[in-house]
């Protein structure tokens, strides 16, 4: 299994790389929010284009140590950051496994000075479901992370915005997010992704 989904998980990254790039600016400061081992910010920091001084930290409840990037611990609730203390949080594929998303959402949107970056799954009828649960399950539940199978629609994820008192940027409502028939299979209209401009909004 770490044969196969090593290749897919790197395909993955740099898609979401190539996407996020454009929305960052000369030194952010970028919280990724459930960051895992911090990947994703090594690869950010890491790829061609990357803008200068840019700073990328992560969140996660337990810490594993040794990541490539600063990773602050998060015991739920109320994170450990200052009001608008980041340009830009994402949340890449974490929202889908919080018992509380309306709460954590609310709190990416306060840390956030300028925008929140959300990448998650989008289902639309009972096979989407399936698809996206399989998936879920195959990738996460061998690494204990709890799989709680409740995935947005798409007229749900146009609701986040107004939410959290922020505005719709830019969308994508598919990703060719994997190599070959996975893709097929587990990305494209599975995928959601979305720049919210937050409150605050102007940055520097």
């Amino acid at each position: 299994m770490k044969r196969i989904h090593g290749p897919i998980y790197e395909h993955r990254l740099g898609v979401l790389v190539r996407e996020l790039l454009p929305a960052l600016r000369a030194g952010d400061r970028v919280l990724d929010v459930g960051c895992g081992g911090g990947a994703l910010g090594a690869a950010i920091l890491s790829a061609p284009g990357c803008p200068a001084g840019l700073v990328v930290e992560g969140l996660e409840r337990v810490p594993r140590g040794g990541e490539p990037i600063v990773v602050h611990a998060y015991a739920g609730g109320v994170m450990p950051m200052a009001d608008e203390s980041y340009d830009v949080v994402i949340l890449a594929d974490v929202l889908h496994h919080e018992r509380a998303p309306a709460s954590l959402l609310r709190e990416c949107a306060r840390v956030s000075r300028r925008l929140l970056v959300i990448k998650d799954h989008k289902v639309e009828g009972f096979w989407s479901w399936c698809r996206v649960s399989l998936m879920d399950w195959a990738a996460n539940a061998p690494h204990g992370v709890p799989c709680l199978y409740r995935y947005n629609s798409l007229a749900q994820w146009h609701a986040v915005p107004g939410a959290v008192g922020g505005e719709l940027e830019r969308e994508w409502t598919g990703l060719d997010l994997y190599p070959g028939w996975w893709n097929v299979a587990f990305g494209r209209s599975l995928q959601y992704m979305a720049v919210i401009r937050t409150k605050s909004g102007g940055g520097r």
